[in-house]
């Protein structure tokens, strides 16, 4: 049993840490990107460092009060957000930005948790080195809640999710206790892998505090093209030709339905799609190519190699930097567009890949009984995950939706979990996908879960209620 952040335990609080510490929250602190929930909290905690964040951990733990992280805000599944129970301590690392080394030999650097994911990239870019998570909410997450969402993006393909990116990190337990894991070794068989642990563990294990990440070289040239290809399947018939084109340099290569377009016309006409008509299917494909390549030879020969395979009918390739970034501009506006629009139900979804045409074939076949809707697909084919989001038909609102958007939701997931799938690709589990995890995670997995969760957090205080409930 929880007990809620009082005005006695702020006094304990306020005892404990130096001036300025703490703050009532304020609006920003309580809400969530989709307005889904309303967030609640005794007490904002700012530490500048990681004893003051040990110091709050345990005096939560004594008095057993709950313990909300909060990154940037940005998480689409509630994790960062409390909305009923006793009121939470929401602790922000939000002035904990310091870069606390960089070692270009090892391609590394050490930063804090707090740091916004663009200026880790700034960071690396200063030593001609890449970190290449790259999201569109970059301007505003922190790298410590990329981490503990073990986040993915557009580049998973070539580089990893979050948790490849990571060589060691520094967290504070449950307790309160310091772990001091922060390496920067590429090897180390030491026993259990607690970074890994707690890599993707949403905050419910501890709080990340600080973490060394992984670099690598800046490509030499990065080759942006926009390509029609006639269905899902040809799709991923020409990931593999470009894999064995070039291997190891497809950066990205993302998925995009017609539909995508037709929203940014409906809601931002002044945005011009690249191909005139729209073709139904497209993707877009980046190259990170290495020095001595020839862009032009390259992209020419997998052009040609596609159109005779008949895997491509039409393309824009972009030749200069603002070009690459209007094909990049599009692709990160399609979700502005289904804001805009408003959907029934959203689903972050990975499957394997070999299963993503099937899918995209069957998925629609079971809304048909529901009602009239409009599918937008798009995703990051290459690692198999897809958006597949379902909308109201063209003036209709999804309010008039809302009796049948669990239905709709539980009949995508569960064809998504029949195929080897997963419901809960990129985004995590937060308080939004509790239910699902029950659902459909294996009951050794959710077993042992819950066995990590007493033996490290026993009273429950670490942002309680997300992931497993």
């Amino acid at each position: 049993m929880l007990n809620p952040c009082d005005a006695a335990f702020v006094a304990t609080l306020t005892a404990a840490l130096p001036d300025g510490r703490l703050a009532p929250p304020d609006p920003r602190h309580l809400k969530e990107p989709r307005g889904r929930w309303q967030g609640q909290a005794g007490i904002l905690a700012r530490p500048r460092s990681t004893d003051e964040v040990s110091t709050v951990v345990r005096a939560c733990h004594s008095a057993r009060v709950g313990i909300v992280p909060w990154g940037g805000g940005t998480g689409l599944v509630g994790g960062q957000i409390m909305a009923e129970g006793p009121a939470p301590v929401l602790l922000s690392l939000e002035r904990m930005t310091r870069l606390r080394g960089a070692y270009p030999s090892e391609n590394a650097l050490v930063v804090e948790a707090g740091m916004i994911l663009a200026d880790v990239q700034a960071e690396a870019a200063k030593l001609d080195r890449l970190f290449p998570l790259s999201l569109a909410s970059e301007g505003s997450c922190r790298i410590g809640g990329n981490l503990a969402a073990n986040a993915g993006g557009t580049a998973v393909l070539r580089y990893g999710n979050a948790r490849d990116l990571c060589l060691g990190l520094e967290a504070v337990l449950p307790d309160g206790t310091i772990f001091n894991g922060l390496t920067r070794l590429r090897k180390d068989n030491a026993g259990y892998d607690l970074r890994h642990l707690l890599v993707g563990s949403e905050g419910t294990l501890g709080v990340i505090t600080a973490a060394s990440l992984r670099l690598y070289p800046v490509p030499a040239i990065n080759l942006v093209a926009m390509l029609a290809v006639p269905s899902p399947a040809a799709a991923l018939e020409l990931l593999g030709l470009a894999q064995a084109q070039v291997a190891g340099m497809v950066s990205t290569f993302e998925l995009i339905n017609r539909m995508g377009f037709d929203f940014l016309a409906e809601t931002m006409p002044d945005i011009r799609a690249p191909f005139d008509p729209v073709p139904e299917w497209m993707v877009l494909i980046e190259l990170g190519l290495a020095h001595g390549m020839d862009p032009v030879a390259t992209m020419a020969g997998l052009y040609e190699a596609a159109t005779v395979a008949g895997l491509v009918s039409d393309g824009v390739i972009a030749t200069s930097e603002p070009q690459a970034a209007a094909l990049w501009h599009l692709r990160e506006m399609l979700p502005e567009g289904n804001r805009r629009i408003g959907a029934v139900s959203s689903h972050d979804i990975s499957l394997p890949l070999s299963a993503i045409p099937e899918f995209i074939a069957r998925a629609p076949g079971l809304l048909t009984p529901l009602g009239d809707f409009r599918i937008n697909c798009f995703g990051h084919l290459g690692d198999g995950n897809l958006h597949w989001n379902v909308y109201p038909a063209r003036g209709q609102s999804r309010d008039a939706h809302e009796a049948v958007r669990g239905e709709v939701k539980e009949r995508v997931h569960d064809l998504v979990h029949s195929m080897g799938g997963s419901v809960a690709a990129e985004h995590g589990v937060g308080r939004l996908k509790v239910a699902d995890l029950r659902r459909y995670a294996d009951p050794g997995k959710l077993a042992a879960m819950r066995a990590i969760k007493a033996a490290l957090d026993p009273h429950g205080i670490m942002n309680p209620g997300a992931v497993l409930g």
